[in-house]
């Protein structure tokens, strides 16, 4: 596993999304199998760990304090808040200070820890975070040392750049991958010239660039690449990255012949990772055997310029046309 620095400290290259283990949109995943997933990842020399107080309602956070009293070196772990619907303050009014700590208070629970390393604002609202208020609670809830760090995951570029006008912001999660190729020409200079990480979400776009899918392929019921397919419960780009899913499957189908090998998972991880201004990426895994296929991505060289130009090239010809949702 090779780091790169957040903030002054070595963060693994590759990370570890959650969302699947809190067991609500990704089919189930028992506590056995998470724990198997999250030992796998540290095994391979990853300390990076994203999840949010929504995946599962607490589920994936709760597995993960279980995990971390089992190992002897620091792992990292970045949370989220913003998106509980529950009473008095809940979605889309859940932004007060008072909500916001509760939130915070509630993933140091779960998680069975004194501090959190980085806190992230959860897909909000842009005019939440165009007004700052929520940047000023963050800031507090830093002073009040519940967290040490503070960052937003986004949606759109525009949202990105609202972000990177605040003073202190540590990170950006945003999704980039070779279905989403653009963002890198409008939010990573101004991001690495602030000094801002980036996290790269949805690498593989829901398993799309996996090259494991077909036109036949299903999904259970409690999988979010079934219900929001079309986006009919949350943006569609956080599902297959915005791509109608047949669509998608031809285009991967284009991607991986411009390939060097028949290792799709790992060469679309490796081309996030040639871009210097990421510091690291979070596939997420439902199986032990996909954590150590994720993180081979670390050990692979450099894509080649000539590659590198091809799959730009077959972006702007055949895919940035096609996206859906807000990006």
């Amino acid at each position: 596993m090779n780091y790169r620095d957040f903030k002054g400290t070595a963060i693994a290259e590759v990370g570890l999304g959650t969302w699947q283990l809190g067991s609500a949109d990704w089919g189930n995943v028992n506590e056995d199998d998470a724990i198997n997933i999250l030992r796998a990842y540290t095994n391979a020399g990853g300390n990076f760990l994203d999840t949010a107080d929504v995946y599962g309602m607490g589920v994936s956070e709760t597995v993960i304090g279980k995990f971390l009293k089992t190992v002897d070196h620091t792992i990292y772990v970045a949370t989220k808040l913003g998106r509980r619907g529950d009473a008095p303050n809940g979605w889309p009014q859940n932004f007060t200070y008072d909500a916001m700590k509760r939130q915070a208070e509630d993933s140091l629970k779960h998680l069975d820890i004194p501090r959190l390393f980085l806190e992230q604002l959860h897909c909000i609202p842009t005019d939440e975070m165009r007004s700052g208020k929520v940047f000023d609670h963050l800031r507090s809830l830093q002073q009040q040392k519940l967290i040490t760090h503070f960052g937003a995951s986004v949606e759109t570029s525009e949202e990105a750049l609202i972000c990177l006008e605040q003073e202190g912001l540590a990170s950006l999660q945003i999704i980039f991958n070779l279905f989403r190729q653009h963002v890198a020409d409008e939010v990573f200079t101004k991001a690495a010239d602030r000094g801002v990480a980036i996290i790269v979400r949805v690498p593989l776009a829901s398993g799309l660039l996996s090259g494991k899918f077909n036109s036949q392929t299903q999904f259970a019921q409690n999988d979010h690449r079934n219900y929001n397919a079309n986006g009919d419960a949350f943006n569609a780009g956080e599902t297959f990255s915005g791509m109608e899913f047949n669509e998608g499957v031809k285009l991967s189908d284009k991607i991986k012949e411009l390939l060097p090998d028949t290792r799709m998972p790992q060469w679309a991880i490796r081309w996030i990772l040639d871009h210097p201004e990421v510091t690291t990426v979070i596939p997420g895994a439902s199986k032990v055997a996909q954590v150590n296929s994720n993180v081979e991505a670390s050990k692979l060289p450099h894509l080649s310029p000539a590659v590198h130009q091809q799959l730009r090239d077959l972006y702007d010809a055949e895919i940035y046309d096609k996206i859906r949702g807000h990006f």
